[in-house]
């Protein structure tokens, strides 16, 4: 029977780990807070070095709220 290749579910993806710019030791995620429209922030730490940073990336565009737009104004042409 062939097997089936599906894409895991957004949600179920690791989030990437960057590698620590100074041991260059993988980086766990500390936390996600609220950013600017659009952004979310995440910090991540190296557990060698204790070295921490946190950095901006795009939010999921088709999540709930920002996804509302396709039930609000756009209309069909008639």
């Amino acid at each position: 029977m062939p097997e089936l290749h599906t894409r895991p579910e957004p949600c179920l993806l690791p989030i990437r780990r960057p590698g620590c710019p100074k041991c260059e030791g993988r980086m766990m995620l500390i936390g996600i807070a609220p950013g600017p429209e659009g952004l979310e922030l995440r910090t991540f730490e190296c557990r060698k070095c204790d070295h921490s940073f946190t950095n901006a990336v795009a939010k999921d565009p088709m999540n709930a709220v920002s996804a509302s737009w396709i039930s609000g104004e756009l209309k069909t042409p008639t």
